[in-house]
Parts: structure tokens; C-alpha cells; sequence
């Protein structure tokens, strides 16, 4: 976006608005790399919907912080979240789906890292009480050697616009 005298940009209150929405996915990753599903779980909203790359599926911020205790104290046991957001996009004052990069690991991380294997897309809503809340995620294991061949046989398929999750 360029700023001008026409399109000075976002208000105080969008940049705002971007902040929280940035600081709910930062307090999302602390919560996960603390180990605490509760903590989790109170980031998404009572009616909210988890799909998992493996395709579960886990409704209400309660179920997905329950569920997600039991993957931190068994095999996430330790386990680090990143997440990097790539885009915002507003849909009205109370809502933003952003598009995010990122991965679980666990242990050291190796001296050559290798790219985010997880995409993500978040749906998330200011509720009544103000603040801003995940009302969905689906998340998607990225093969990146299915998604080269792809484009080099049918090179149709490429998106269109470059996409920083790439």
C-alpha cells in the first residue's frame, strides 16, 4: 500500500486493531511452547473450530485447549511453535483472517533450519468483551516437492500473485 494525501494509510485505530491481532497469535505461541492447553484454549472463541494438517477436527476454545494438554504432556511434550505472520486482511471492524507460516519442533534447532513446513490460516473475531479471539484455524502440512512438480507440469496452477509463504 503506498500512503498519500489521497490514502494516508490505516487509522490509529486499524493499526490497533492489527497490533492485537498480531499479539493474539504472538500469546498463542507462548501458550503452546509453555505447554499450557488452558492458556491455548482461552485465545479461541467458546464456538470455535480447530482443523488439524492431520484433519482433526476440535470445536469450542475449551475442547482445543483440553485436547491440546494432551498433546503437550505426550508426544508435543517440549515442543516449539513459530509462526510467521505473512498477511491480514480486515473484513469489517471485528473480523481479519491472516495467512501465517510456521512449525512445530522439538529439540535444538539444526544449524541449517529448514523452511516452515505448516501453513495456516486464522479466522479471528473481536467478541463483545473486546478483545480479539481465534475463531478458526485450518492448518496444512506444505509439500513443497508436490507443489514444484505441480507448477512445472502444469504450470497453470502457479498462483498468481507471489506469495511469501513460498
Amino acid at each position: 500500500m503506498s500512503i498519500t494525501a489521497e490514502n494516508p494509510g490505516p487509522t490509529a485505530s486499524a493499526q490497533a486493531d492489527l497490533a492485537a491481532v498480531r499479539a493474539l497469535l504472538e500469546q498463542s505461541c507462548d501458550a503452546w511452547n509453555r505447554g499450557d492447553g488452558a492458556a491455548y484454549g482461552e485465545l479461541f472463541t467458546a464456538d470455535a473450530t480447530d482443523v488439524t494438517y492431520v484433519g482433526t477436527v476440535y470445536t469450542g476454545g475449551r475442547e482445543i485447549g483440553r485436547a491440546h494438554q494432551a498433546l503437550f504432556d505426550g508426544f508435543l511434550k517440549g515442543s516449539r511453535l513459530t509462526t510467521e505472520i505473512i498477511a491480514i486482511r480486515r473484513h469489517g471492524a471485528d473480523t481479519a483472517v491472516v495467512l501465517t507460516r510456521g512449525d512445530v519442533r522439538k529439540g535444538q534447532p539444526r544449524k541449517k533450519e529448514r523452511k516452515p513446513g505448516k501453513v495456516a490460516t486464522y479466522t479471528v473475531v473481536r467478541e463483545a468483551d473486546g478483545r480479539w479471539r481465534i475463531a478458526a484455524v485450518q492448518k496444512t502440512r506444505r509439500n513443497a516437492l508436490l507443489e514444484a512438480l505441480s507448477f512445472r507440469f502444469q504450470p497453470a496452477t502457479r498462483p498468481a500473485a507471489p506469495s511469501a509463504a513460498r
